[in-house]
């Protein structure tokens, strides 16, 4: 996924979340997606749908994944501090 597309998704799950659904979009990928080595740090998941996407290497220190689904996530080297 480019870098833009997955900024933009971000934001349109931060309105999500800041208007309890009423705007914006919940961050869903499809299953496999390549997020490998993303910057996700800092990121609010809460609610996203992450399932099977493959986040090898990704940076997620203190993204906040409470209630975020990462069944079958790739993990590897992710950063999850």
């Amino acid at each position: 996924m480019e870098t833009s597309e997955l900024q933009q998704k971000l934001a349109d799950h931060l309105t999500w979340l800041q208007s309890d659904g009423a705007e914006g979009v919940r961050l869903a990928v499809e299953w496999r997606a390549y997020l490998s080595g993303a910057d996700l740090s800092g990121a609010d998941l809460r609610g996203a749908y992450l399932s099977g996407a493959d986040l090898s290497g990704a940076d997620l220190r203190g993204a906040y994944l409470r209630g975020a689904y990462l069944s079958g996530a790739y993990l590897s080297g992710a950063d999850l501090r």
